[in-house]
């Protein structure tokens, strides 16, 4: 529902002018309903019950009585928005909600230099809700449309794994701001599979369906082939309380594109339909440093809203299947010559008896609880690997406990008094690193390996504690290790403020030398440039947030690519540099290379999780989703090689969805994984795992 309220986040006066255009109908709202659906039964839009109802943006609760303009009114208020002056020459039209520049241009047939001579406050503004422009009619805009229309031709583009807006704008000869205009969804994400409208000129080396706009080749009913790929279609059917707006955001297609498809639409979204969709998936854009803290509890897992319901979905099935006190018990098919089932105890902090005595429902409870949401989005994820074992007939009995966690306390000891946890072969869980160590504790007299799956704190040395995440200094290790086995010259640009990263390189990465600094904190370009070895790669470890720094070190770096190797390296994420005041293509130039607890691959396994995933749960993977696939995963089949758990730890290397697992034991005792990858961008534009 954010969508919507920050949509149709509109003036007071938008209230008034509502009552002025006809009638409205008193409704009582039912429980449970939306905004969406109501909107639906009375065939208006949610912006016309917001401009009467202001209020129900933050709330809509049952007995709600509602003002709804009438079908009448709304007509009228749509004729009345593109209403003549008196000049017959124009029209007036009124910005509707999702309108672009390229939508009130297509609608009336004229040129983007035309619109914006008639209003040339949107060069300055660009369109917004509301605003009253001025379409001009006549020779002079025809024939700025002929000039420049007719012969336009426009490619469609699917994209692809690791592309990014630059990568594609550069390809097609175009920019990223055109690209933005004619594909408004993209503004905020780069979604893998979505199907772009482009005006550009094709690559030679690419299959593009090329359509001019006398043409009529651009069929969304027919499978179009662009970038040697073929959108198919599958049969879905609507399930209750789905909306136009919740398959759209399944299927990444548009209402009227659904429309098109399924012309019994035209008359509602209905439970139980079947509709022709396409059978694509989507999967989250590549971002610039895309590691992160996982155990804070922040970060919204599932997104959750009234017309997808995932996560109360999810919250209910665990409900049904945790709150008695013999836990969820998966009975997995045994594998073939191995009769001996080991048992995996997952603990899951979904804290149920709190729940139960709270006055929130399962939906605002979601809404609030980041906690909750990264608990199902693990759990989401761990019942795809648990699915998965079930295929592969894994001799493997999975139990799931809620373990009733705080940042101070679990339920640990209790499921160990109750003899639930000692004769497990690998517990995962629990989330906070506290409780996973006091578990560890309490089971290392029954020599039960406890896996901690998302915290990157560095862990109290026990025995049979794997902490599954690598730690911060592990992380920076690695790619000081890879910059050292190339034998580069390292050379550190740290601004004065990161002072841990000034000590961590100090106490642990001798020979690396500083660039000095001037006395307002910037660069001293000419010190670095000195510091850099003709002949031999030099990596240039760039670790600041201030964005005029990143800009002159960068400048620097360019400047000295004429006369050596450079790759610029950045040990932690850097929202800054996915910034439009950095250029992308000197980070390109420069290589930029980072550790990442994760990877971002598309190889036809992780693709096949993914699509999986999607067509379950609704939604894409997030990061705690697919580490719950990954931990859960690893864990059941390190547990069926004949071996112990400990033995399959200190002898194998594995590799999942997007996660390495490559356990140490440590000297002080316990294991970890040192299992990062080194990525980096390449020139091609794709980002790579450095070998």
């Amino acid at each position: 529902m954010k969508y919507f309220f920050t949509l149709f986040s509109i003036s007071f006066f938008m209230t008034c002018s509502a009552f002025s255009q006809g009638k409205v109908v008193k409704y009582t709202v039912l429980a449970g309903e939306t905004i969406n659906q109501i909107a639906q039964k009375f065939k208006v839009t949610p912006y016309d019950i917001y401009g009467l109802n202001p209020d129900a943006r933050t709330s809509l609760k049952p007995n709600t009585v509602l003002l709804i303009p009438s079908k009448s009114a709304t007509a009228q208020k749509n004729e009345t928005s593109a209403k003549k002056t008196g000049n017959t020459k124009e029209v007036i039209h009124e910005v509707q909600p999702k309108e672009t520049f390229y939508s009130i241009e297509k609608k009336y047939g004229i040129s983007d230099e035309a619109l914006k001579a008639a209003n040339p406050f949107l060069e300055k503004n660009g369109v917004q809700i509301g605003q009253k422009l001025i379409i001009p009619k006549g020779n002079s805009a025809k024939k700025s449309l002929s000039n420049k229309l007719v012969n336009e031709k426009y490619v469609y583009h699917d994209v692809v794994a690791k592309e990014t807006k630059f990568s594609i704008a550069k390809k097609y000869n175009t920019t990223i701001e055109d690209l933005e205009k004619r594909n408004p969804e993209i503004v905020s994400n780069l979604p893998v599979g979505y199907r772009l409208t482009i005006k550009g000129t094709a690559p030679k080396t690419e299959a593009s369906t090329t359509i001019t706009n006398n043409e009529k080749s651009a069929d969304t009913k027919k499978p179009v082939e662009t970038s040697n790929k073929v959108t198919t279609y599958m049969e879905y059917q609507v399930k209750p309380k789905e909306t136009f707006y919740s398959l759209g955001r399944t299927f990444h297609i548009t209402q009227e594109e659904l429309t098109e498809l399924n012309p019994a639409l035209s008359e509602g979204v209905k439970e139980g339909m079947v509709l022709k969709v396409p059978s694509g998936y989507l999967a989250p854009a590549p971002i610039i440093m895309q590691s992160q803290p996982i155990e804070k509890e922040v970060e919204k897992s599932i997104e959750t809203s009234t017309e997808t319901s995932t996560g109360i979905k999810i919250l209910e099935k665990v409900k049904s299947e945790t709150v008695s006190v013999d836990p969820q018990v998966v009975e997995l098919t045994k594998k073939r010559d191995q009769n001996e089932r080991k048992k995996l105890v997952l603990l899951l902090p979904f804290n149920l008896v709190k729940m139960q005595n709270d006055t929130l429902s399962s939906a605002s409870r979601i809404k609030s609880d980041k906690f909750l949401n990264m608990t199902l989005d693990f759990y989401s994820g761990a019942m795809m690997a648990i699915d998965s074992a079930k295929v592969l007939k894994l001799p493997i009995d999975v139990s799931i406990y809620d373990s009733q966690e705080t940042k101070n306390s679990s339920n640990v000891s209790g499921l160990i008094a109750q003899n639930k946890l000692q004769n497990a072969d690998a517990v995962i869980g629990p989330f906070y690193q506290n409780n996973a160590e006091a578990a560890a504790n309490l089971l290392r007299l029954y020599n039960v390996p406890v896996i901690s799956p998302l915290s990157k704190d560095s862990a109290t040395p026990i025995d049979n504690l794997y902490q599954s995440v690598p730690s911060s200094d592990i992380i920076r290790n690695t790619v000081f290790d890879y910059m050292r086995s190339k034998n580069g010259n390292i050379v550190a640009v740290v601004d004065k403020k990161k002072e841990s990263v000034i000590s961590y390189i100090k106490q642990n990465q001798k020979g690396v030398a500083f660039t000095s600094l001037t006395e307002t904190g910037g660069i001293d370009a000419a010190n670095l440039k000195s510091l850099l070895f003709p002949g031999k790669m030099n990596y240039v470890v760039m670790e600041t947030g201030n964005t005029a720094m990143i800009k002159a070190t960068i400048k620097a770096l360019v400047d000295a690519q004429k006369t050596c190797q450079i790759q610029l390296v950045i040990l932690e994420p850097n929202s800054t540099l996915d910034t439009d005041e950095i250029n992308f293509e000197n980070l390109i130039k420069l290589k930029l290379m980072y550790p990442s607890v994760t990877r971002q691959s598309d190889e036809s396994s992780v693709l096949i999780f993914e699509k999986e995933y999607n067509l379950k749960n609704k939604v894409n993977p997030n990061t705690y989703a697919t580490r719950g696939f990954d931990v859960t995963f690893d864990t059941m089949m390190r547990l069926v090689q004949g071996k112990t758990y400990q033995e399959t730890a200190d002898l194998m290397t594995t590799e999942h969805v997007d996660n390495k697992f490559q356990y140490y034991k440590r000297e002080d005792g316990g294991h970890a994984n040192k299992g990062v990858y080194i990525l980096y961008y390449d020139s091609d534009l794709t980002l790579k795992v450095a070998n």
